[in-house]
């Protein structure tokens, strides 16, 4: 089963300025973005030899730190996260 990498600027090409900011500034945000890319390369060196359920649960982990990686950028320009509850 061939997974495709993503990284954070492949997966948020217009966001890329603001990705390095945030990365730069914020060493929450930087440690997510480093276990967002470090999560993406262990899925792909494990796509051949991992069983399924190893598989899919990285998938849903990389998933997740995906979503709250764009809720930080939503955020960070400005917008709230879910729909206005924090700003």
């Amino acid at each position: 089963m061939h997974v495709e990498h993503h990284s954070l600027s492949n997966d948020f090409p217009e966001k890329q300025a603001q990705l390095l900011k945030l990365s730069q500034e914020d060493p929450t945000f930087a440690r997510k973005a480093e276990n967002y890319e470090a999560l993406s390369q262990r899925i792909r060196s494990l796509e051949d030899g991992a069983d399924s359920a190893t598989l899919e649960s990285l998938k849903q982990e990389h998933r997740v730190l995906k979503e709250d990686i764009a809720r930080d950028l939503k955020r960070a320009a400005g917008g709230s996260c879910c729909g206005g509850c924090c700003g």
